[in-house]
């Protein structure tokens, strides 16, 4: 009966490591897309701040 107990233990920590890695994975993820979410509006909104034109500003023409 107690090994049936270590294989019980052995398979809980293996599970609670693999969700520790999947968080650290996902939350790595997430701040890389964030960063590169608020990299490209910067450039959209440094392109309009040139006075780049847009596609509504090409139709009035």
């Amino acid at each position: 009966m107690a090994a049936a107990g270590g294989v019980g233990d052995w398979l809980f920590k293996s599970f609670t490591a693999g969700l520790g890695i999947a968080t650290v994975y996902l939350t790595a993820n997430l701040s890389i897309n964030v960063f590169r979410g608020f990299a490209w509006h910067s450039a959209q909104s440094k392109g309009d701040d040139e006075g780049e034109k847009t596609s509504s500003d090409l139709k009035s023409e």
